[in-house]
């Protein structure tokens, strides 16, 4: 590649040639040289787990859980991630499916996605809100009741208590996860109340006993000691505050939570700006003479789970194909991956 970009001319063959080199085209010396990195493989096609530190193990489960979802719905023609979310955050595959089932880290997954959906939830309702707010040049600017009544005036009407009974079943008569969130989201597409909603959900969802204890702590969250601001714990205490009052009350609330976290989260980030010798701020929110304004609109996009690119790189690994606009697992695959039971 060097050499050619000293060349003023570089010929089609040449190029095709050097195009070898280029990142996502496979190369079966990396090729198999990552695919043992990757899914714990030893040079002779063995898994011997006495051999593998911490993080070849979850590198080979989280693989494995693809692959196996991939078994289980890949016909579905979703993408990867949508997939994995069939086969592990729902329903009774993680604790009766052979291969899910004996996967540790499947419980971790279930965490992970489930409170995917209130970490959306909250991005999406917070991007809402800065997005009703003008700029510093004094369009549209808000006071912290006229943002309250934004989300308050959504609200239905009603207690919050009826709000709970309404919600869509979050388990089976015979205790199987049913897919509350994403009946909310297909019935409510992308309205704010949809969002607090999905938060409800994520609260009920942390109550112990609701799941079980190793998808509960990654639910929470491993380093968690206590109740942290806007967590699933946080709303659920909002609930038993709420529960008697009206939905437009807990709405403001959430306003006015969102706020304060913006505010910590801003104070947090404070830095001195070496240019000035001012402090600087890092935040798109601000707030002056009791007037919200912004300076730039907030992401309303889910964080990544990385799932979509752990997904690609086994396709380039050959563990994976798309066959009919359906994703499949290879026959290496389901013998490096011990997909089959």
């Amino acid at each position: 590649m060097l050499s050619h970009a000293e060349q003023d001319v570089v010929s089609s063959d040449e190029l095709e040639q050097a195009g070898r080199a280029g990142l996502g085209v496979p190369s079966s010396a990396e090729q198999d040289w990552l695919t043992q990195v990757l899914t714990a493989t030893d040079a002779g096609g063995r898994h011997i787990p006495q051999d593998w530190k911490a993080s070849d193990s979850i590198r080979r489960a989280t693989f494995r859980i693809l692959g196996r979802a991939i078994d289980l719905h890949g016909q579905e023609g979703q993408g990867y991630e949508e997939t994995l979310r069939s086969a592990v955050a729902f329903g009774e595959g993680m604790t009766t499916d052979p291969v899910l089932s004996a996967i540790p880290e499947t419980a971790g997954w279930r965490g992970l996605l489930l409170r995917h959906y209130s970490v959306g939830a909250w991005r999406r309702l917070w991007a809402a809100l800065v997005a009703d707010i003008g700029s510093k040049d004094g369009e549209a600017d808000r006071t912290a009741q006229e943002l309250r009544d934004w989300l308050a005036q959504q609200a239905p009407k009603g207690s919050v208590r009826g709000l709970l009974e309404d919600l869509p079943p979050l388990k089976s008569p015979d205790g199987l996860l049913l897919p509350a969130e994403q009946e909310l989201l297909r019935k409510g597409g992308d309205a704010s109340m949809t969002n607090v909603w999905l938060l409800l959900v994520g609260a009920l969802r942390s109550r112990e006993g609701h799941l079980p204890d190793d998808v509960r702590a990654v639910f929470l969250g491993r380093q968690r000691r206590s109740a942290e601001f806007l967590d699933p714990t946080w709303v659920d205490g909002l609930i038993r505050d709420y529960s008697d009052r009206q939905v437009h009350d807990l709405a403001a609330r959430l306003v006015d939570d969102m706020l304060a976290q913006s505010r910590r989260v801003a104070l947090a980030k404070l830095r001195t700006d070496p240019a000035t010798g001012g402090l600087k701020i890092f935040s798109r929110l601000h707030v002056r003479n009791e007037r919200y304004f912004k300076t730039g609109d907030e992401g309303d996009s889910d964080i990544g789970t990385r799932i979509p690119q752990l997904g690609s790189f086994g396709r380039q690994l050959g563990l994976f194909d798309i066959r009919d606009g359906c994703h499949v697992v290879t026959a290496s695959g389901r013998r490096i991956l011990e997909t089959e039971r």
